[in-house]
């Protein structure tokens, strides 16, 4: 159904609907349309029909809030928070997944047929936008989400424009009804026809549209990795190196060591593992205790805390090992043959699988 059938007495209908360019422009989107609307119809079916199991709460690692608790570390403008507090009230997060699951299957389904695809498209670049800002951090060669996010964007903002144009309900719709043609909310909101504006109007629309999309996709890529007025760089955020920040150390008098860790960094796709740990004598950096791989994998449950049910610390067959997102406050108990606590200061260092090293200034015995 390239064109429909035109009715006397709607001029805006014949007008728009004669216009080979019109006709050939939705031609040439089909393309867009049906892909644009096949990523989100993707998205969404796999959780509630092919892969159930990320909607299954209670099923495991494939649960979806774990990817949503790995996007914590890079997330913008605060949605590090939304997502912490989400992961903290579960009924607010299960919520949360399946209405954004059922919303993405809805908006591909309606791309695809061309049903309001207008609207459609409009929420397709608001998911962008989300999934940007979450997960844009994330790739481990060439920040695969940014890409995704930026190109849907884009081709979300160019079905807002022109349409849904051939082969779609929206034309099906007007041809049993023409008198849709003059309704404004069918106009904005559908595809059939060209956007109810004179030339100049949607001249500006468009190129606000153009301005708004590029000012996204480049600055954010030049945040996440430069390239555009700076050099290259690896991001405020390592979508490949695990990184762990240590906070909240405390020292006590029969030298147990507790602390606060954050892995903050790194690719969700591997675990990190903390395969040593020493207490250090500030200064002199003489080992006072030492932790190794066979002590801290045989730590009890109760010596870690985790602030979230999903990513955490734990110990594991090579230390204690943690996914991107994870938090915990650690105590690692007294280490057989420790020497006296007499030093002003120490040094908790941690040194995990590839052998990065991670450092929390401790003040004396307590």
């Amino acid at each position: 159904m390239s064109t429909t059938t035109l009715k006397p007495g709607h001029p805006a209908l014949a007008t728009a609907l004669a216009d080979s360019g019109w006709q050939i422009a939705g031609l040439a989107l089909l393309p867009v349309r049906v892909i644009q609307g096949f990523i989100y119809w993707g998205g969404g079916s796999r959780r509630f029909i092919y892969a159930p199991s990320k909607l299954d709460a209670w099923g495991g690692h494939s649960w979806m809030a774990h990817k949503f608790h790995t996007a914590m570390p890079g997330a913008l403008l605060g949605l590090d928070k939304v997502i912490g507090f989400l992961l903290q009230h579960f009924a607010l997060l299960y919520a949360s997944v399946i209405l954004f699951s059922a919303a993405e299957l809805i908006v591909g389904l309606f791309l695809i047929l061309g049903l309001y695809t207008r609207a459609s498209a409009l929420i397709s670049m608001g998911f962008s936008v989300v999934l940007m800002l979450m997960f844009g951090w994330q790739g481990a060669t060439c920040i695969d989400e940014w890409t995704m996010a930026a190109a849907n964007l884009a081709m979300g903002g160019t079905l807002l424009l022109a349409g849904g144009g051939a082969y779609a309900l929206d034309n099906l719709r007007l041809g049993r009804n023409p008198a849709l043609a003059d309704r404004p909310w069918f106009r904005w909101s559908a595809g059939s026809l060209p956007l109810p504006l004179d030339e100049r109007r949607f001249r500006t629309l468009a190129l606000v549209v153009l301005a708004f999309v590029a000012a996204f996709d480049i600055s954010t890529y030049s945040y996440y990795r430069g390239s555009v007025i700076t050099p290259f760089h690896g991001g405020p955020v390592s979508p490949t190196k695990h990184h762990v920040t240590l906070t909240n150390g405390a020292l006590a008098a029969d030298g147990s060591v507790r602390f606060h860790a954050y892995l903050d960094a790194g690719t969700p796709e591997a675990p990190s593992h903390i395969v040593d740990a020493a207490l250090l004598a500030a200064g002199s950096g003489e080992v006072i205790a030492h932790w190794d791989t066979k002590t801290l994998t045989s730590l009890p449950k109760t010596a870690i805390v985790n602030d979230f049910a999903y990513q955490q610390f734990k110990p594991g067959p090579f230390g204690i090992v943690a996914g991107v997102g994870a938090m915990a406050t650690i105590t690692l108990p007294p280490a057989p043959g420790a020497a006296p606590l007499t030093a002003p200061g120490y040094v908790l260092r941690l040194t995990s699988a590839n052998n990065h090293v991670f450092t929390l200034a401790l003040p004396a015995a307590q």
